[in-house]
């Protein structure tokens, strides 16, 4: 089963954390993935639209992409929950803090 193209196009942007779409276009080329251009900027679009990359010009001709860094919210309830537990389950053993 082959990997889908955009796929690769995720994993090379994540790989290289922020490049341009003439260096990421070369690096498809040279692994074999010839694209046409429209093909390219669809795939760009789609991975923008998931909220997975950021594209934004640098001039007229060139694009900076950059992977999105998502940040892991944690849930202070939950964490305080998660602690308590483990504090009674500790004390649930006798001796234990000798």
């Amino acid at each position: 089963m082959a990997i889908p193209i955009r796929n690769t196009v995720f994993d090379k942007i994540k790989d290289a954390r922020r490049l341009t779409d003439a260096e990421l276009f070369k690096s498809l080329v040279k692994d074999g993935h010839a694209i046409a251009e429209d093909g390219f900027n669809k795939i760009l679009l789609d991975l923008e639209i998931l909220g997975l990359i950021t594209v934004s010009w640098i001039t007229k001709d060139e694009r900076r992409i950059e992977v999105v860094a998502v940040k892991k919210e944690v849930d202070e309830i939950k964490e305080q929950v998660k602690q308590t537990e483990e504090k009674d389950y500790e004390a649930s053993f006798p001796g234990a803090d000798r």
